[in-house]
């Protein structure tokens, strides 16, 4: 009789989810200091914090995003139990709209609030491009005055210059919906009597501007035309505009002058006839008037008809925040940094839900890319010290060591008693450089004994490992030294300070 071969165990694949990443600590340190500069600036211009749910019901959530072809609109949805639709929020604009609703007899107005938090979208990953993502907002609802929006993009350059942007580096760029809703009513692609006709149309022609910097012009107009087929063979479907339709596009996007009045000027002609679109024009003008005022010139914010923002929301002002300074493909190939945060109006997105109109406006920072731009730059501290190490040379002791971490713990010194098997002494030294750890404590018996410790300067002593070649210059060398037991607290400390200095 033949034996039964041992069925193989099937287990699962330790890799996480396409398009979702782990974070590890000097990452997470990193955007939590990053986070801490921008909550600063929001903080002191009035903003309140505000955390709502990661998830919202997809009624709640609305149908926004620009990528229409995935299936449940680029949002993960799920049926619960009583039939109702449920999904990740893909920002944290919606759920604003939704508790300002659901609050709005209990909150003031207007009502200022910054969140951070990751956001979800159902979108093709890619190098780079994450289906999960932080994002860090500042959003003023219950006002229609335009003197909010420039605040928002005012209070955008002082938090780029706050997390280590320097002038020069970033630019603002602001444009109005209603500018652009005035082009497509001249181009024959929106009709004020009928908002849904030519829906499809716009907003491919939207996506398209949106690309300008990626596919450059003739890109763009290929994409207003009949479409246009990718390095890949891919083809997208254009708007399938005429060529005196997207030669109305196209000189609306060339439309930025040497400066805001000029390019007010400019879009004035192009919207002539256009309602909607003059005022526009005008609300443009008094967000460049009031920014100026305030010492935000041209090399901090820019009128710019090419910055149309993604989400369909939008019902003025826009703004984007891109960053200019050159940084290297992945072919070594030079490039802008490009955006890192956007905003705008909308005052439509409350309506949802009461039925009235609430005007609103705010901006978003995309964490992850700041943080990538600020590494480029060169800001940020990726070699942040670890926990201060009180190694174990007998584990009967170990009440000892715990004593010892709890008084650096409560001087406010980060610090942790090895907690591997430690027979092996230099295992614990290669623990504590794989944390980066400042110091080391050492206390065998003879030391305990005597009333010593001993403590190692990790850094220095790497440093000077690399010149040394006898046993006594180890042993004059300052990297470790003895001290009293009772001045462990203020000697560590010292030590930490000159690995800091």
């Amino acid at each position: 009789m033949a034996k039964n071969k041992k069925q193989k165990v099937k287990r699962p694949k330790a890799l996480p989810p396409r398009g979702f990443r782990d974070y590890f600590g000097t990452e997470v340190v990193e955007r939590n200091a990053m986070l801490r500069k921008i909550t600063e600036v929001y903080q002191h211009y009035g903003f309140d914090p505000l955390e709502t749910s990661a998830i919202e019901t997809v009624e709640a959530l609305g149908s926004f995003l620009p990528d229409v072809d995935r299936p449940n609109a680029g949002i993960f949805a799920w049926q619960d139990e009583d039939d109702a639709w449920m999904a990740l929020r893909y920002d944290l604009t919606a759920p604003l709209a939704r508790v300002y609703a659901q609050f709005r007899n209990d909150l003031p107005t207007p009502y200022r609030r910054y969140a951070v938090g990751p956001v979800w979208r159902n979108e093709k990953a890619g190098p780079g491009r994450y289906r999960q993502f932080y994002q860090c907002d500042a959003d003023t609802v219950g006002t229609p005055t335009v003197a909010a929006d420039a605040e928002i993009c005012g209070m955008l350059s002082d938090t780029l210059e706050a997390v280590g942007i320097p002038r020069g580096d970033y630019i603002v760029r602001v444009n109005n919906r209603k500018v652009l809703n005035g082009v497509m009513e001249v181009a024959g692609v929106l009709d004020p009597s009928d908002p849904s006709k030519y829906e499809a149309e716009r907003g491919i022609v939207l996506r398209a501007i949106d690309k300008l910097d990626r596919l450059g012009q003739s890109g763009v107009r290929a994409l207003l035309g009949e479409g246009r087929k990718d390095e890949s063979g891919d083809f997208t479907g254009g708007a399938k505009l005429s060529d005196e339709q997207a030669d109305v596009i196209m000189n609306f996007m060339d439309a930025r002058r040497d400066n805001g009045g000029a390019t007010c000027a400019r879009l004035r002609e192009l919207v002539s006839g256009s309602d909607i679109g003059l005022v526009g024009v005008q609300e443009l003008e008094t967000i460049a008037e009031l920014t100026d005022v305030q010492g935000y010139g041209a090399d901090r914010l820019l009128i710019d008809p090419s910055v149309v923002r993604g989400l369909g929301y939008y019902t003025g002002p826009v703004y984007e925040a891109e960053l200019t300074f050159e940084i290297l493909d992945d072919k070594g190939r030079k490039r802008q940094f490009g955006s890192v945060a956007g905003g705008g109006r909308y005052d439509n997105l409350v309506k949802r839900f009461t039925g009235q109109e609430v005007p609103a406006t705010g901006v978003s920072i995309g964490v992850d890319r700041l943080l990538a731009a600020l590494r480029e730059k060169g800001r940020m501290d990726s070699h942040a010290n670890g926990p201060v190490i009180v190694t174990v040379m007998d584990r009967d002791r170990m009440g000892d060591y715990q004593t010892m971490v709890a008084e650096l713990r409560n001087a406010g010194i980060r610090a942790e008693v090895y907690l591997g098997n430690p027979k092996n002494f230099g295992n614990q030294l290669k623990y504590a450089d794989a944390r980066n750890s400042p110091v080391a404590v050492i206390e065998g018996g003879n030391e305990f004994e005597a009333g010593v410790v001993q403590i190692k300067d990790l850094a220095l002593g790497a440093a000077l490992a690399a010149n040394i070649t006898t046993n006594e210059e180890w042993k004059a060398q300052p990297a470790q030294m003895e001290i009293a037991r009772g001045d462990l607290v203020a000697e560590v400390r010292k030590m930490i300070a000159r690995a800091d200095g």
